[in-house]
């Protein structure tokens, strides 16, 4: 059973030759070393590479622990470059080695490397990294697999599927496992033994119970708008803590920049500007939320939602959260201001696509609810309400395209049906 990974083999494969240093990035046990090691090497091979100017070094391993002395390293891989054709050099756990970027940035000056290096740690998964190579990186994100993925190695139906994708996410070390235990035991471990420390360590976080608090409530509330004050607030409430705005904002950035949460911010689609506060926040993998709060609080609703803010950032599209202000005349004959939410806008080059996630639209009250912000955005950009529901897709007379969460996963082109 092998997950292909090949939309972003084809990433790297697009890259080649470029000229950049290929950095790929993304939460830790994502396939990182397996996407760059097996997949992107045995593309070379059989592009007809051959073995010995393809350079493999895993800094973790043993074997190459020598060379995780700078000047080891750049000598070692100056010397591996024998001839005029092109080396393809490829580094594993690339953080391991002190002041890495200068080591990378002067191989650059060979006219015939092409470079491609990957990280495990919160450190190497900074998002900033790019700028340590000078400009001159290009960065490949690596998520966890997608539902249609996960579908491609999964023993059973699309139903059955689903409802482990939601449970337990998207890792390759989770769909490996075969029992309910495994699997929880995994990402359970995963999360406290590997992510935490990583950010603990990295930021010199103290309190580290605080930092515990503060991702139980971004899991308790994926998908609910919400700030650093009204976090502030939540533990002041509940008299757990007097822990400031300012650090909570901070231990939020740590937790971005570790890649296990990415905020959605609210987007004023007719006045076509950012509200700054409060967001969102949503899971890099839906599993791992569930494992930090013991697989309790499994609201599909929610995980549909975070599933589909995942799924289109993976296919390459900015997402916001979408604001529709309206002027409405209430029942004493005077207009007030409403402000309907479209759960994502999402954004890629000129096009544009308003989604709306709905467990279902059972009632003719509900189908209103779920099309009224939609209705009133008043441009002639897609429309696409995506259920729960096993339906065909069906197109309305005002154009809103409404589908079920499987055609919407399963098919790349979804969006434009």
């Amino acid at each position: 059973m092998e997950l292909a990974r090949t939309r972003y083999l084809n990433e790297l494969i697009q890259r080649k030759h470029n000229g950049s240093i290929k950095i790929v990035t993304g939460i830790r046990r994502c396939g990182k070393s397996y996407l760059l090691f097996n997949l992107f090497c045995r593309h070379l091979l059989e592009s007809g590479i051959s073995e010995d100017h393809i350079i493999r070094i895993e800094l973790d391993n043993p074997e190459f622990k020598e060379c995780r002395d700078p000047e080891i390293l750049y000598t070692r891989l100056k010397e591996s470059v024998r001839d005029t054709k092109m080396h393809y050099i490829l580094l594993d756990e690339i953080q391991l080695v002190p002041g890495f970027e200068e080591v990378l940035t002067g191989l650059l000056y060979l006219k015939n490397v092409d470079i491609y290096v990957t990280g495990s740690n919160s450190k190497f998964l900074s998002k900033d990294v790019v700028t340590g190579f000078r400009g001159r990186g290009d960065e490949v994100h690596l998520y966890p697999a997608g539902f249609a993925e996960f579908l491609s190695v999964y023993q059973g139906n699309r139903y059955d599927a689903w409802t482990d994708y939601i449970t337990y996410g998207g890792l390759p070390g989770v769909i490996l496992r075969e029992t309910h235990a495994q699997k929880v035991k995994y990402l359970t471990d995963l999360f406290k033994e590997t992510y935490l420390i990583d950010i603990i360590e990295r930021h010199h976080i103290r309190n580290d119970a605080e930092l515990g608090i503060l991702i139980d409530t971004l899991s308790s509330a994926v998908g609910s708008l919400t700030n650093p004050n009204r976090i502030r607030n939540t533990f002041q409430s509940v008299g757990k803590s007097k822990i400031t705005a300012t650090t909570i904002a901070s231990y939020l950035t740590c937790l971005e920049d570790a890649f296990l949460i990415t905020p959605a911010h609210r987007y004023d689609i007719r006045g076509r500007n950012y509200i700054g506060s409060p967001l969102k926040y949503y899971f890099e993998d839906v599993g791992l939320r569930n494992a930090r709060l013991n697989f309790r609080q499994q609201e599909e609703n929610y995980l549909m939602e975070n599933v589909i803010f995942n799924e289109l950032r993976m296919r390459g599209y900015s997402v916001d959260v979408g604001v529709v202000e309206l002027s409405e005349k209430g029942r004493d004959g005077k207009y007030q201001r409403k402000y309907l939410e479209i759960d994502f806008v999402a954004n890629q080059g000129n096009k544009r696509y308003y989604i709306q996630s709905a467990m279902e639209m059972a009632s003719a009250e509900k189908i209103r609810q779920e099309k009224k912000s939609l209705q009133n955005v008043g441009d002639n950009f897609k429309k696409i309400i995506v259920v729960r529901d096993i339906i065909k897709p069906k197109c309305d007379k005002e154009g809103i395209l409404t589908m079920s969460i499987y055609d919407f996963l399963e098919h790349t082109e979804s969006l434009d049906w």
